[in-house]
């Protein structure tokens, strides 16, 4: 067949293609210049959006996930019963010429049109509601580490070295020393004395380090620094109920979820950033359903709610295979095949919160012991170092999650790693007894028995 015979199915015939901007949107319905129309970012500009795409007749709609400038255009659009799939903007930059608004929105009206485009992840609305509650969490917790590391240095300045006797200078020692010395204290003496009985240091050693300077301008400072702290722990405890209260809320409007009792698990450490006035352990397996994510070693509290915020319970059963939850992830090698050889099968580049999640959950894994997910990260950390064992160990653990929720598979750790030959051997005795079964095959037929 001549090349010149070869045409692209249309797939979407009434299709739309929506460039999206911060001050305005471009809106293409075909490939002619009375088909682009712009419309603006308020409100009634949706609405009169929606009425135009109505008039041409318009059923399905691709559009580019811009920042956050997608996301109210995107719910009226839902709203008036259009379908509507978020395009990320990898699959629509391959544009010939000079790039513009309108030739923008005609590409990707065209290419939606041939099916060319597929939809992007999205939550659903209670994950979503979530997710926001949790990274603006996240968002508190970077500006309080931001301002306890100011803190240490205005404290340093003033050669109060609290950073050398204790731990953490916001733990129990720290705060009632620093709140003392606010308070208008300035004796080192008398400062050591709000030393906590598990500090490792001496109330004599702590008094030394704390020997005032007199320099008002860094108490000044520092008293500055301090209030922001308390008022960030403060909006920390406020986003902690609020966290809470969706989840009880979420649980207790379900039955099934509601059933469910977690065993204690003693022996998962909790650190100050957890969340507070929380049994993750036990909210985490009513969300679940019955599935016990905490029984994985490496997994805490952080990992749990990452997941909770960012993907949800029916959020991962939109994936149909493992693989293609790796694959969202960016854990799975992305492999380059030519010829019929590898030639590359490197992790892509770029993070999202739940991968990071899962990369720290590994990385502490890798810290442990014993376990078989230690061993595992152990011996890809010998062959080819840690970060292929952290990238690894993540996409293992991203499996085993998915195997839980999707299948509703127990987590059966092993007793020991199986090498290399012996998972071979598995595998091609899975793969017989499978083929037997497929040609429904006697045992009188092999010559051997099958147990």
């Amino acid at each position: 067949m001549s090349s010149e015979n070869m045409t692209l199915e249309v797939v979407n015939p009434n299709a739309a293609g929506i460039d999206i901007g911060s001050r305005s949107h471009w809106v293409a319905v075909g490939q002619n210049a009375e088909d682009v129309k712009e419309f603006g970012v308020y409100s009634e500009d949706h609405e009169a959006l929606c009425q135009w795409l109505t008039k041409h007749k318009v059923t399905s709609i691709a559009m580019e996930s811009t920042g956050t400038y997608w996301q109210n255009l995107f719910s009226s659009l839902v709203a008036h019963g259009f379908d509507v799939i978020l395009v990320n903007g990898r699959q629509t930059k391959n544009i010939k010429g000079k790039k513009t608004d309108i030739k923008d929105c005609q590409w990707i009206q065209k290419l939606h049109c041939l099916g060319l485009l597929s939809s992007s992840f999205l939550p659903d609305s209670t994950t979503d509601i979530i997710r926001t509650y949790s990274r603006h969490r996240q968002n508190i917790l970077q500006q309080s580490a931001r301002t306890v590391l100011k803190m240490q240095k205005y404290l340093r300045l003033m050669n109060l070295r609290l950073d050398v006797v204790v731990k953490d200078i916001v733990g129990e020692t720290g705060t009632k020393i620093i709140s003392a010395f606010i308070a208008g204290e300035r004796s080192g003496k008398k400062l050591a004395e709000n030393r906590h009985y598990n500090c490792r240091k001496s109330e004599e050693e702590i008094a030394k380090a704390l020997q005032f300077n007199g320099r008002a301008d860094y108490v000044f400072a520092l008293k500055h620094e301090w209030g922001t702290y308390l008022h960030l722990q403060q909006q920390l405890n406020e986003v902690d109920a609020q966290i809470k209260e969706l989840l009880t809320d979420i649980i207790d409007k379900d039955d099934n979820k509601k059933q469910h009792v977690a065993t204690q698990k003693t022996h998962k450490r909790k650190n100050k950033n957890t969340l507070r006035g929380t049994d993750m352990n036990q909210m985490a397996y009513q969300y679940f359903e019955g599935i016990d994510l905490m029984a994985i070693e490496g997994v805490n509290d952080a990992t749990i709610m990452s997941i909770i915020s960012e993907i949800g319970l029916e959020g991962i059963k939109k994936f149909e295979t493992s693989k293609q939850f790796t694959a969202w992830l960016r854990l799975a090698p992305n492999n380059k095949i030519s010829g019929g050889k590898v030639l590359n099968h490197h992790i892509p580049k770029g993070s999202s919160r739940l991968k990071i999640a899962l990369r720290n959950a590994a990385n502490a894994i890798g810290n442990l012991k014993e376990g078989h997910l230690s061993d595992f990260f152990k011996r890809i950390c010998y062959k080819k170092g840690r970060t292929t064992a952290i990238n690894a160990t993540a996409r293992k653990l991203a499996v085993i999650i998915w195997n839980m929720l999707v299948k509703e598979m127990p987590y059966e750790s092993p007793t020991q790693y199986l090498f290399l030959d012996e998972k071979r051997k598995l595998g091609l005795v899975k793969r017989i007894k499978k083929q037997i079964a497929k040609f429904e095959l006697q045992p009188d037929q092999l010559g051997f028995a099958i147990t």
